[in-house]
Parts: C-alpha cells; structure tokens; sequence
C-alpha cells in the first residue's frame, strides 16, 4: 500500500499543470540542495579535527555536545516557517476499502522522509564515520548517531504539533535569546551542563532510549490527531473561526494613511511570510556581532559600514523589495478604487521609516565596542532612510510577480526577479564604495559626514522625490496589475 501511495504521488507530481512552468524554479532549487548537502557533509568530515585543533585539550565530541540544545531549538524555530506537514488528496481514498490507520501511517512516514531531516544527517554521519576512523568505540558512535536520528524525528513531528501557535514561536525565540544572554555574559555555563546531557547520550548507549520513546511518543500523538480528522464529512462541517482583532486606533493619528498603514500591519502579522521577515529583522541585530568580535578588522573598516547597512536596513530590504506586490492578489483591486497612490508609497515609506528607527535603537548597545560604532550605525540609519528608501520604492515600481502569501514562507521564490539582484548595488555596494573612497582619501569623520548629508538630504527631498516615483508607479500601473493577475507569475 506505501508503494502504492508513493506511485499516485509521484504522478500527481509530474502530472500537475505547473509542472513545466515551475520546471526552472525546480532545477535551481536542486542545485541549491545539492550544495547544500555537499557544505554540509565537507563540513561533517572537517569538523573533528577543526574542534581538535581549535580545543586541544577538551574531546571534539563534548564540544559538538555542547551545541546540542542551541541546535533542537533553532531547528523547531525555522521549520515553523519552513516545513508544513507533507498532504495528499486522502477524498477519493476515502472512498475505497483503504484503512485510515494506513493512510495516517504513510503521511507521517513521509514526512519523516523530509530534506529537512536529512540536512543534520549530512553532518552526523560523516561526523560519526570520522569518529570510528580515530578509535572511538563503535558501539557508542553508532548509539549516539542513533540518538541523533531519533531527536531528528522528535523535530519533525513535534514541530507539527506546535507548528500553529505563535506562542510557542515567541516562547521559542525568548529561550534561544535567553541561553545566549546567560553563556555570553558568564551567568550560567549553558553549554557546558546540557552539553553533559547530551554527552551522555555517547557515554551510556542505554540512554538512547530516552529520545527513542520521545519519537514514538510525538509520532503518536501526530497520529491520534491526524486519524480523528480523516472523515468524508469533515468538510461539510461548518468551519468556526475564532477572530482575533487588534486594536490599531493608534494609526489614526498618521492622517491619510492610517488606513494603508493598518493593512500593511494586518498583512504582515497574518501571514507567515511576512511575519518571517519582522523575526528576521528582528534577529539581525545580533549580526554585527559576528564582527566586532573579530580583531582583524580595524575599528572603521568598510565591513562595518556594511554591516549597518545590512542592521539597519534589513526589514527595508527583506520587505520593501517586495513593494508592491505584497498586496498583488487585490493591486487591481485598489487601482480601480478612489485611492490615492501616493499615500499609498507614503504608508509604505513611513512603515520602514520606523523599522530603520526601530533597528537604529536596538543597535546602539554596540557603542559597547566604542563610539566609531555607534557613530557608523547612526550615519548608516541617516542614509537608509534619506536614499535607500526611495530606492527601494522606486524599484518596486518594476515588480509585476504575483506573491501568494499562502505558500510556505522559506524557500518561496514568488515575487523574485532580476530587479531583487539589482537592487542591492543601490542599496548596499553604492554606500560601501563611498564610504571606502573618502575613508581612505580623506578621513573616517568625512566619510560618515557625506554619508548623513545624503540622508538628510533625501529626507528633506522626500516630498520631490515621492512625487518622482509616484509618476513611476502610474506608468507602469497596467502592466503590473497584469503580472500580478498571472497565477503562476
């Protein structure tokens, strides 16, 4: 029956009308896998002896262990955006004498089949067969890699469960920021007492029992669940939803665009993608510590200029990019209304205003590293806002992909064309060249001046500028709202 059930899913695949055109879309996607598992296992072969050569005095595998809470947590953090519990078209199953235990059975089979799960092994195994290449115990490698394999699973079906709360996400986040902040600042060695935990799990292979039974244990409960929704009826049921309001009343106060500004927030909080990008711009304030820390830069070096850039301006990156084809299922919609196409770039353009402002304020705890830092991340701030966002709102005038929020929120490359690539010279090479140039030929201090003059600058000329890019828009209204009617676009 799973042969079966695998062969009308292999059909319904190539059979599907969007097959040939998202054929290309496919194949970059499977070089991109391909890389990805051939990073991963170098990186699974690699990682002994860098650990032994970075710790020579600690065993690379209480190192690997110590990281082992951080990586269950992130895992459940991003396949809440990435991964959805693998569906068939179970109706017609229903029909014939097919047993919904074993229908129930093959999905969740599948679904611990994904490329998800597979990714962490490209590094285990190769990690392991290192291991009994330098006279580890083969009995304990094999029940440690065993182990790994079982919380793999826990993973996979425990994200099914959770996969619809927004709690547990914030819940989620929180912790991983939490443990960060105790290890970072010497509060509490988390690394080092859950690492004893999972070390364990290689000392005593009896201990693989512990995640074997959790697996089973989600398994089980995915199945009881699944199973009681398998009727032919269910769909017939009238569907109760429970409606959460927010209170935006406070957007009154923008004027003219209070309205724009509360669909924005209403579309960006409902759906995952767009929710997606607020956590990741949220993480991004973290970034720049991947850098500071490092001592082979010099403290005006153009890797920080890009880098607040990058701060800064990720949420004008990551969702202005999209502008506006985030609202491409109703754009036709609005453009035959009475609405004012410039309040509608204005709304657009004050929602990253403040996310720039909001990014600014995070980042100003890096003048822990000295004032050049905060001076940077404030003439970077200066500059997104002044010249960056009328590039990107310009930009947005050559969007004519349609984007269904829908869809899954990583690996979804709806809404991308050439003009997401181009963009970036504007947007990030144009200031880093800048700021080099007169850094090196006149002065650090000249370089930031130049860079907030241009700010403030586009700031002050907004109105102009606005009024540009509105005619923009306008020209190429009909051409977009066509783009955005194409479903497969």
């Amino acid at each position: 029956m799973f042969k079966h059930f695998v062969n009308l899913q292999w059909k319904s695949f190539f059979r599907s009308s969007n097959f040939g055109k998202g054929l290309a879309l496919k194949i970059i996607v499977g070089f991109f896998a391909v890389y990805m598992m051939v990073s991963f296992t170098v990186l699974g072969i690699g990682l002994y002896f860098i650990l032994q050569k970075t710790y020579p005095d600690t065993d690379p595998m209480l190192i690997v262990s110590g990281y082992l809470l951080y990586w269950v947590l992130f895992e459940l953090f991003f396949r809440y955006f990435m991964q959805k519990l693998p569906v068939m078209d179970i109706k017609p199953l229903l029909l014939y004498p097919i047993t919904k235990s074993k229908i129930t059975h093959y999905i969740l089979a599948r679904s611990g089949l994904s490329g998800y799960n597979f990714l962490a092994l490209f590094i285990a195994v190769p990690f392991s067969v290192v291991l009994l290449s330098q006279g580890y115990p083969a009995l304990q490698v094999m029940g440690w890699l065993f182990a790994i394999v079982c919380i793999i699973l826990t993973i996979n079906y425990t994200n099914f469960i959770i996969n619809k709360s927004d709690t547990v996400l914030w819940l989620l986040g929180t912790l991983i920021l939490a443990l960060y902040g105790l290890e970072y600042f010497n509060v509490f060695p988390v690394k080092e007492v859950v690492g004893q935990w999972f070390f364990n799990l290689y000392r005593h292979p009896i201990l693989v029992l512990a995640p074997l039974l959790l697996a089973i244990g989600t398994y089980a409960v995915n199945y009881n669940f699944l199973i009681k929704k398998l009727y032919l009826d269910a769909s017939l049921k009238k569907k109760s939803v429970k409606v959460e309001t927010s209170d935006l009343t406070w957007t009154k106060r923008f004027g003219d665009i209070a309205p724009f500004l509360q669909l924005d927030l209403k579309l960006i909080w409902r759906n995952k993608r767009t929710k997606m990008q607020v956590f990741i711009s949220l993480a991004m304030v973290f970034y720049g510590l991947f850098f500071y820390n490092m001592d082979s830069y010099g403290e005006t070096s153009t890797i920080y200029l890009f880098v607040g850039i990058f701060m800064t301006g990720i949420f004008l990156s990551n969702f202005g990019q999209f502008i506006p084809a985030w609202d491409s299922e109703y754009y036709g919609m609005m453009m035959s209304q009475n609405i004012p196409l410039r309040k509608y770039l204005e709304s657009k353009a004050g929602l990253i205003s403040v996310s720039i402002a909001v990014m600014f304020l995070l980042s100003i705890p890096y003048v822990y590293f000295g004032w050049k830092a905060l001076a940077l991340n404030f003439a970077c701030a200066l500059y997104n806002l002044g010249v960056n966002v009328p590039v990107i709102l310009f930009f947005g005038s050559f969007n004519k992909k349609r984007i269904d929020l829908t869809k899954s929120a990583v690996g979804n490359m709806q809404g991308t064309s050439a003009t997401q690539f181009l963009v970036i010279l504007p947007l990030m090479v144009l200031p880093s060249v800048l700021y080099f140039t007169l850094k090196t030929f006149v002065s650090f201090e000249v370089a930031l001046i130049t860079l907030s003059a241009l700010g403030i600058m586009g700031f002050a000329f907004r109105k102009n500028l606005l009024d540009k890019i509105t005619e923009a828009y306008r020209k190429r209204k009909y051409t977009m709202i066509a783009g955005f009617k194409e479903q497969n676009g």
